[in-house]
């Protein structure tokens, strides 16, 4: 992964940009979409082919919702075999070990796992091609009958692997006419420098003192411990991902497209709503547009409401994994949001700040560890040591250490997670920022480059979504 990533920074990408502006505007689809494919090859050449029928099929679909636009019945029957084998391919792909072992706990029953290699980021363009026959059922997009500019958005190599989930109503006029500029392309660069530094300085260094904790027995898991973990891993994560979607921000602005945002300073929050307003936007919006408001929203009274966000966070704890604790997951929020729709989002906006920004952070951490625990049994002995009733007790000399190596890079994440440096920066002078700004995305490649060169720890935390 570490040499991937050098490879990936120092040669393939320069050539890719490279080619593509020396290439003829007409012709720059074309190169991307061969770009899209070898980029997504290179980690798994096989399943190349899947993301190719996976185009296919849903081009194919969209011409013929299109062609019965005027006989609902036909364009209905179309969009309904289109997400039916998209939903299978997906289950297939990623859920079918899982069902398999659950069922075979059955006794006298007995089906085979496969253990399946999951296709690197098939949930994310599964749900991005998904999409695009139902804007077009809808009125919400026109059909796209160049095939290569619609390969060419579900594989876009920038976003392909761990989102933002891109619509193709969001870019499809990106597809057909896009404008580079100087302007533009810096502002790419120095939004995937930003992005990288999240990632390399702070996502990976902090994962290590995640490491330290996630699997300690209940026998040495502290009172402190439990939550220096459980921080750690709340900002691993926030880092890990939201540095990448900056990267795939940026990496699009290089190109010529304009993504949307997926992150917005979510643990300034001062409930789980808002916190989820601002969390993997374009996943909370997906959801939104495809899944709640189809199943009624908010429109059929309230205890319709309640059962539709029960159904989506159900669903959206299911789509981050195969396992039943992200489906535990999914259901502990959506007992947080449903008491929030209750009455208790009211009570938030009457209290101090201070304190709806306490619960927000105490249920989001907390959530974090039910979402990376592989148990339900190991999620709980980190609750009972969170919550004062491990059995180790306060504090260790363990602890001592990994807070004293740690407590630097722990402030400056915590900084660096709210808007504080950014609203600073934007206060300085022009002149200032003109100078500032290169000297300080320029600091950050090279020191992000020599983390890289010299480490061999790089998870990307969503890759296996």
């Amino acid at each position: 992964m570490v040499f991937s990533s050098i490879l990936f920074m120092f040669i393939y990408l320069p050539v890719v940009l490279a080619v593509y502006y020396i290439t003829p505007s007409k012709w720059r689809n074309i190169w991307l979409f061969v770009v899209n494919l070898v980029f997504y090859g290179w980690g798994e050449p096989a399943y190349v082919l899947l993301m190719l029928f996976s185009i296919c099929l849903n081009y194919f679909n969209g011409m013929m919702v299109d062609k019965h636009r005027d006989d609902h019945k036909k364009a209905r029957i179309f969009l309904t075999v289109n997400t039916v084998l998209n939903l299978a391919l997906l289950f297939f792909f990623k859920y079918y070990d899982l069902f398999a072992s659950t069922v075979s706990t059955i006794p006298g029953v007995n089906i085979p796992t496969l253990g399946l290699t999951l296709p690197i980021g098939i949930s994310f363009y599964t749900f991005q091609t998904m999409s695009y026959p139902i804007d077009v059922y809808r009125g919400d997009a026109d059909v796209q009958k160049n095939f290569i500019k619609f390969g060419t958005f579900v594989a876009l190599f920038p976003q392909l692997i761990a989102g933002p989930i891109v619509r193709y109503k969001d870019i499809a006029a990106q597809l057909d006419e896009r404008h580079e500029n100087v302007d533009q392309f810096a502002s790419g660069v120095e939004r995937f420098v930003v992005g990288l530094g999240k990632k390399v300085l702070i996502a990976n260094n902090i994962g290590l003192l995640w490491d330290a904790y996630a699997n300690t027995a209940a026998s040495n898991l502290t009172f402190v411990g439990a939550w220096l973990g459980t921080i750690a891993f709340s900002m691993q994560i926030y880092f890990d991902f939201s540095g990448y979607s900056d990267m795939a921000i940026g990496l699009g602005r290089m190109l010529g497209f304009r993504f949307l945002e997926n992150f917005n300073y979510p643990y300034i929050s001062r409930s789980v709503t808002e916190f989820w307003r601002r969390w993997h936007i374009s996943l909370g919006t997906w959801f939104r547009d495809y899944v709640y408001i189809p199943l009624g929203g908010n429109r059929k009274g309230l205890a319709r409401q309640l059962l539709n966000i029960f159904i989506v966070w159900a669903l959206t704890g299911f789509w981050h994994g195969a396992s039943w604790t992200f489906l535990f997951w999914g259901m502990y929020y959506a007992f947080f949001l449903i008491l929030e729709k209750l009455f208790f989002l009211k009570w938030l906006e009457k209290i101090p700040p201070f304190f709806g920004h306490l619960y927000t952070i105490l249920v989001a951490f907390s959530g974090w560890v039910i979402f990376q625990q592989d148990s339900v049994e190991q999620t709980m002995v980190f609750f009972r040591a969170m919550y004062g009733f491990g059995k180790a007790g306060f504090i260790c000399s363990t602890d001592l250490y990994y807070l004293s190596s740690f407590s630097v890079l722990l402030a400056i994440a915590a900084i660096a997670c709210i808007p504080f440096w950014k609203d600073r920066f934007a206060m300085l002078p022009q002149k200032a920022k003109g100078v500032l700004s290169p000297v300080l995305i320029l600091l950050v490649l090279v020191i992000s480059t020599a983390y890289l060169v010299d480490s061999t720890y790089n998870p990307f935390l969503y890759f296996r979504f």
